[in-house]
């Protein structure tokens, strides 16, 4: 397959970038220095790819000073990844614990104001840093500060995006059309992730979702051993990582000639999708673009039958902002990116979801599917 990948120096460049707008807000806040610890920011920030074994279990964290040269700081485990990855970073290696590197490299730093993510560094790991600080450094919490700069994507990240898309979308059409009755649930999940790692993805955005028949009433149904059996529903909710970048979509099929009940609720889910990429646009509140989608199936008797949301931002994490939910009153920004996944469920019967990703733009949204399995009524 064609790679689409950016250059070293392209990531280089777009890393310097950020690096230096999180700076600009720090010596806003009157911060010193900020440690990022969360996956996606880390990789955001600096490139580096290595995967975390849990929250308690770090492959490495960034120091970002608010002028001057970052720092990645990890064990010897992960030193050649580090040194080869984070192009522009000093890494330090923490042969006594973080708390003890800190201890003895923000004094030389200067830093006397340090924030951290608080959503993402355990409770006890900020008791031990700030006993090792103690009347040298006062630990500032901070949420969602690079969160909010990865929630508008640049080209070159829509571009991959879309790349990961695409390669969701053929894998989706390469299993879909095996799957029959006598197949379990399991056995089509993972012919999904095996074709996804045969095909240059580096894993799952998330554990696939594969719900036959009364399953699929469970949004985030887990595959069982259940065997498919004619004239039933196949729900499946699939996404891949590519080159750091998360795709997400669902399709919902029917084995065998759909009958006229199954038909009814797959064109009203179809026609709510429609209505909130109608409404979808640089300006558009979030909450509004629920609603769009919410009352088409109110109209069709099928409003109680809707319990999530309408969708979420995807990035390098498959959930994050902006949410299209009923209650979010933000404003949508060009660059973003959405999925519109409008869904009924009902006890007993099963449930229908739709779901594609666009990228909000001033004049309307783009939609980065192409595929239209289940789409066309």
């Amino acid at each position: 397959m064609n790679c689409p990948c950016i250059s070293f120096s392209q990531k280089l460049i777009m890393t310097g970038k950020r690096i230096l707008q999180l700076q600009a807000s720090l010596r806003g806040r009157n911060l010193d220095a900020i440690l990022i610890t969360e996956p996606a920011n880390r990789r955001y920030l600096s490139g580096y790819t290595a995967a975390d074994h849990g929250i308690q279990e770090s492959s490495g964290v960034l120091l970002i000073p608010k002028n001057g040269r970052p720092h990645l700081l990890t064990d010897s485990r992960f030193e050649l990844q580090a040194q080869e990855e984070a192009q522009g970073f000093k890494v330090e290696l923490y042969r006594k614990g973080l708390a003890a590197l800190l201890k003895t490299l923000l004094p030389d730093l200067g830093v006397r104001r340090l924030g951290f993510e608080s959503h993402y560094f355990l409770h006890a790991a900020v008791g031990r840093l700030e006993k090792a600080l103690a009347g040298t450094t006062e630990l500032v919490p901070l949420t969602g500060l690079v969160e909010r700069m990865r929630e508008v994507k640049s080209e070159e990240e829509i571009s991959l995006i879309r790349q990961s898309v695409r390669l969701n979308e053929r894998i989706f059409q390469q299993v879909s059309g095996t799957v029959a009755p006598g197949m379990t649930e399991i056995e089509v999940a993972l012919a999904i992730e095996r074709a996804m790692r045969e095909n240059g993805a580096e894993r799952p955005s998330f554990d696939t979702i594969v719900a036959f028949g009364s399953n699929a009433v469970k949004p985030h149904a887990v595959p069982t051993d259940r065997i498919l059996r004619e004239g039933e529903i196949v729900l499946i909710d699939m996404g891949l990582i590519l080159n750091g970048y998360c795709s997400d979509m669902t399709r919902t099929l029917f084995v065998g000639k759909p009958d006229s009940i199954f038909l009814e609720r797959l064109r009203a889910v179809r026609k709510a999708q429609l209505a909130a990429v109608k409404v979808i646009r640089a300006g558009a509140v979030c909450r509004e673009v629920d609603q769009a989608a919410r009352q088409v199936l109110n109209k069709e008797g099928m409003g109680k039958a809707f319990g999530h949301s309408l969708g979420h931002g995807v990035g390098l994490a498959v959930h994050e902002a902006p949410s299209l939910n009923p209650r979010n009153r933000k404003q949508l920004r060009a660059g973003m990116i959405v999925t519109i996944e409008p869904g009924v469920y009902f006890p007993g019967w099963g449930g229908i979801r739709l779901e594609n990703m666009a990228v909000v733009r001033e004049d309307g949204c783009e939609l980065l599917n192409e595929d239209s399995t289940g789409l066309d009524l």
